[in-house]
């Protein structure tokens, strides 16, 4: 149910069921259908909060005249659903079924518009008020009205007739050889299968009067199905057509089925009818003569779809059928051309030939009739459409011309231009589906129709239509076997003397398609030397998507032996070679790549190291366990693969704590028993260090998974330095540790040079000596001793550990504490880092190599496998010994194993590259 608007829910209750009440008898006495829980969607609608929410609203004319309104208004209702839009709708349907002609009646006091043009009708529009039936013309189409999924504001099909052609002022002038976007109808509303009521409108006997409720059905959303994401080339669906989003190639439509009535769902008819009948058997078995029910024109049918109406529309012949049809399969090709295919709509590539084929009488005196018999020879203005024209350049060049002013153009003219682009771009834009290039290239009359176009006149007018010529041969030439006569091949060779960019590209690209589908090779015969000259110096520009086009020809060229033969013969290819070679690196950027070296374990230690002076000092501070834990963190750390005796680590405890427990009392009760000692060693390592039991000759218990630190480390996880002093060769050096600079000084002044230090701290610098420093393999004033303390003290604060700051931190209550560090483990050596620099083009996704460093070396590689099969080749060894081959290879090939050792992705065709050079040498 909607949200209640009343305070109180007991009031709102009974407030609704008079509500209900009275409109239930408001409908029996009007003779009308009424559900009193209609369903938008999966939800009950509250009609007393609908009515309610609408009459605040200024009334259902008003609600409706307003854009987006009901929209509004279902914000209550409907929100969280998906397709808001036609739930908007659904809502504005139940109000307009159930409670328009209530608001007509009881808010302004007037007699509502009989059922037949209200309740029975569909809820599009407004203007209730002044409705009659005098005034009301329905919409032609009824079917998307029927189905009561309208988008509020819409309008109803698209194709209530043919409309006057008006030209968009956005729309460019036919000739202008621009391809923007002309201007389109509206686009008709979207189309649904229709789902009919099949439950049953007759109420259970044993239901009272006042729950007299007909069983409501779920309206769920059609989905549109089979769209695919491969080409759409309109991404923004809020431009798009609501017929072409929604349509769906769809069966018979069933009859529409409407309720039976009975005296549980309109006890009033059924009763008017009761007593029509008993006053007809009366009269003695004639019945008592009724008003016809209205029937209002262009209802009772529902018209074909949109598709259907241009498919037709397009084949009647007429100019302003044909110009309403056009515009409509533009826009359907452009937003919806992964759906629509010529197979399932027969006639519509004939028709849209047929039209395009009425450019030649545009320019010429001519009109092409397509003829399907074998009837002999044909004549100057027929075309064969059963095997395509072969002579189709010869009628052309016979063709009487028609005098044209390419900068004026009558009405007429342009008119029928417009027609022929926009049947061109339906057909190029369906093309880009393959299905639909597929059908298409069976039609030798598309294939005629290209021929034509490439070959009319010079003129701006026909630049775009040429365009489009030269879009759909891209996409259909691979399914053509070309032969070297063949009128569109040589047509296709012709353009590629144009100045315009886009037609060489395309021109190109065209003919490097040629035969890609089938099993027959593209030997690109008969190719002229002017148009490979061209080529070649194409390749020297800095325009990749042309230069890319030329290498593709060029491979496809090259990959025939005759052809290689003719380069040799006609045309310099150590300019093209050198070129292509320099494409091998088009794009190329230097990568340096990282790599980590295994890291490696240092062996553990065999004894513990000493523990610090300052660490001591710490620990003696601290009670049990937590002392017995920190002094196992400072001195052992884990190691899964590594074990320690519980002896051994118990005597070391005892031994190093033994003293303090002297100190404290005399009593060992401060130390932790062996057993807690042992349980208190795996909890300090979480668990990672466990007691054993290890088998043998001699049964050990182990601590498994801990080792010796090899340098200790404070509480914080520093680790303490080392004093290296060494007082003589051959003895290893002090074990003493330290954190603090100034401790580890006086240690060395005071313990090793043995200095007298005075009361005030300061050490006496009146002693003469021979002062060295002994530090590791520091040999300072070995050679020249000092005599002062003081000179070799400025020296040994060379060796003594940085001081560390003092990194604190308070905690919430104003405490500092200090920053533990994360701990990692000191036995694991890094392992060395290399770096690599390599070079890198352009690749796809599996990192193979792509672009035109790829397509380079494939014509490098045809060049080298072909020329030793040609004649030059032969005639070059007889005359001079020499090489093609040696002539064209030998200078770049330095330049080839150079990038066949830094660059991976070209590696692999470098290499078929070199041994092709190779094999042909040999």
């Amino acid at each position: 149910m909607a949200l209640q608007d009343a305070a109180s829910p007991t009031a709102y209750a009974e407030e609704y069921h008079q509500f209900i009440a009275k409109l239930r008898a408001y409908h029996e006495q009007r003779g009308t259908h009424f559900d009193p829980e209609p369903r938008v969607g999966a939800r009950a609608v509250d009609l007393l909060s609908l009515y309610s929410t609408v009459i605040d609203a200024g009334g259902y004319d008003k609600v409706s005249d307003e854009k987006l309104a009901w929209r509004k208004v279902g914000e209550k209702f409907i929100a969280g659903q998906n397709n808001q839009p036609a739930l908007a709708f659904q809502l504005k349907t139940v109000y307009y079924k159930y409670l328009s002609a209530y608001e007509i009646s009881t808010v302004y006091g007037r007699e509502p518009p009989p059922k037949e043009i209200l309740e029975d009708t569909t809820a599009k529009g407004g203007n209730l008020l002044n409705r009659t039936l005098e005034n009301w013309k329905p919409s032609a189409n009824r079917t998307a009205t029927s189905l009561g999924l309208n988008m509020e504001g819409s309008d109803a099909s698209g194709d209530d007739g043919t409309p006057s052609r008006e030209r968009n002022g956005s729309e460019e002038a036919p000739g202008s050889g621009g391809r923007a976007m002309r201007g389109l109808r509206n686009a008709p509303p979207q189309r649904v299968l229709f789902q009919p009521d099949t439950h049953s409108s007759r109420q259970p006997r044993h239901v009272s009067a006042t729950s007299n409720t007909p069983t409501p059905q779920i309206q769920y959303p059609v989905t549109p199905r089979g769209a695919s994401s491969s080409y759409n080339p309109s991404s923004n669906i809020e431009h798009m057509s609501a017929t072409v989003t929604n349509y769906e190639p769809r069966p018979q439509m069933p009859l529409t089925l409407r309720p039976v009535v009975t005296p549980g769902n309109a006890p009033t008819e059924f009763a008017k009818r009761q007593r029509a009948l008993a006053a007809a058997q009366a009269n003695g078995g004639q019945s008592v003569a009724t008003a016809p029910k209205v029937m209002l024109p262009g209802t009772g049918f529902d018209g074909p779809n949109i598709y259907v109406r241009c498919l037709q529309a397009l084949k009647s012949g007429i100019p302003s059928e044909q110009e309403y049809a056009l515009h409509h399969l533009v826009k359907i090709s452009m937003e919806r051309g992964d759906k629509y295919r010529f197979e399932s709509f027969t006639g519509l590539a004939e028709a849209l030939i047929d039209k395009l084929l009425e450019i030649s009488s545009l320019f010429y005196n001519v009109e092409w009739d397509v003829v399907y018999m074998d009837a002999g020879p044909h004549g100057n203005e027929t075309l064969d459409g059963l095997r395509g024209t072969p002579d189709l350049l010869k009628k052309i060049a016979n063709l009487s011309k028609l005098p044209a002013d390419d900068n004026i153009q009558s009405e007429e003219f342009s008119d029928a231009l417009l027609q022929i682009n926009e049947a061109a771009l339906t057909i190029r834009n369906m093309v880009m589906l393959e299905e639909n290039a597929s059908y298409v290239s069976n039609m030798d009359p598309l294939h005629d129709f290209l021929t034509i176009a490439l070959n009319l006149p010079d003129v701006q007018t026909v630049v775009e239509l040429k365009h489009y010529a030269l879009e759909i041969a891209e996409q259909i030439t691979k399914y053509y076997p070309f032969y070297q006569s063949d009128p569109l091949y040589v047509s296709l060779l012709a353009q590629l003397e144009s100045e315009d960019r886009g037609v060489i590209l395309t021109s190109l690209r065209a003919i490097s398609r040629i035969s890609m589908n089938l099993e027959e090779n593209n030997l690109l015969t008969g190719v002229p030397l002017r148009a490979i000259e061209n080529i070649i110096i194409w390749t020297l520009l800095p325009d990749e998507d042309l230069v890319h086009a030329c290498l593709d020809f060029l491979y496809q060229y090259t990959a025939v032996v005759e052809n290689v033969d003719f380069l040799i013969t006609n045309i310099r290819l150590e300019p093209l070679v050198d070129q292509l070679s320099r494409l091998l690196s088009y794009g190329a950027r230097t990568v340096e790549k990282v790599q980590h070296g295994w890291d490696s374990k240092e062996p553990a230690p065999k004894y513990q190291a000493t523990v610090p002076d300052e660490l001591f000092e710490e620990l003696q501070a601290l009670p049990e366990p937590e002392r017995s834990s920190q002094w196992l963190k400072c001195l052992f750390e884990e190691d899964r693969d590594e074990w320690i005796t519980q002896i051994a680590l118990w005597q070391a405890y005892q031994a190093q704590f033994s003293s303090l427990s002297a100190q404290i009392g005399g009593q060992t009760n401060n130390l932790l028993p062996a057993a807690d000692f042992i349980k208190n060693v795996s909890s300090t390592f979480a668990d990672k260090a466990s007691a054993q039991v290890q088998q043998g000759p001699v049964q050990k218990f182990i601590i498994k998974g801990i080792r010796y630190r090899a340098v200790p480390i404070d509480m914080h996880g520093e680790d303490f330095k080392q004093c290296l002093w060494t007082p003589s060769s051959g003895l290893p050096p002090c074990s003493k540790w330290y954190m603090s600079p100034e401790r580890m000084y006086q240690h060395i002044l005071k313990d090793h040079i043995r200095a007298t230090q005075q009361e005030d701290g300061k050490f006496l610098n009146s002693d003469v000596g021979d002062y060295r420093c002994h530090w590791n393999t520091c040999r300072r004033f070995h050679d020249n001793p000092k005599t002062t303390l003081a000179q070799l003290g400025q020296h040994i604060k060379v060796h003594l550990p940085k001081p560390l700051v003092d990194e604190k931190i308070t905690d919430v209550f104003g405490a500092p504490h200090h920053v533990a560090k994360k701990q990692k483990l000191s036995y694991i050596v890094p392992g060395k880092k290399r770096s690599y620099k390599f070079v890198e083009t352009a690749m796809d996704e599996r990192k193979d190599a792509a672009g035109i460093p790829l397509s380079a070396v494939l014509v490098l590689r045809n060049l080298a496998r072909k020329i030793p099969k040609t004649d030059a080749e032969e005639a070059a060894l007889k005359a001079s010994g020499v090489s093609w081959v040696d002539k064209l290879f030998k200078p770049v090939e330095p330049r080839y194993a150079e990038i066949l050792a830094h660059n991976k992705s070209l590696g692999l065709y470098i290499f078929d590259l070199l041994k092709a050079i190779k094999d042909a040498q040999s």
